[in-house]
């Protein structure tokens, strides 16, 4: 196979997203934040991988919505498309099936 169809840097996370201990109260915030940019360059499997946590995990919802808040203020289209969607996939993980 050509070189050129082949993505050696897939899933390798842990150079892409430098991270504190997990243990730093800030953890939390900057696993958020780099699942969102995993997100945006196309590598959510890298990102999951090193925070931890998986794309729409409940447990980053106040970090996710205070990065939201934070797109807003400072009028980022982009982070706020992210903030959003990683959201909706929360709602949408946790909504229970129709009954019948």
């Amino acid at each position: 196979m050509s070189r050129a169809f082949v993505n050696e840097d897939a899933g390798e996370a842990p150079g892409h997203y430098p991270l504190p201990a997990r243990d730093d109260p800030g953890y939390p915030l900057a696993a958020a934040r780099a699942l969102l940019r995993g997100a945006d360059q196309g590598d959510t499997p890298g990102a999951e991988a090193a925070s931890g946590y998986f794309w729409g995990d409940p447990a980053l919802v106040p970090e996710v919505e205070r990065i939201l808040a934070e797109a807003r203020e400072d009028g980022n289209e982009r982070q706020e498309q992210l903030d959003e969607r990683y959201l909706r996939r929360v709602s949408t993980r946790h909504r229970k099936p129709p009954t019948r």
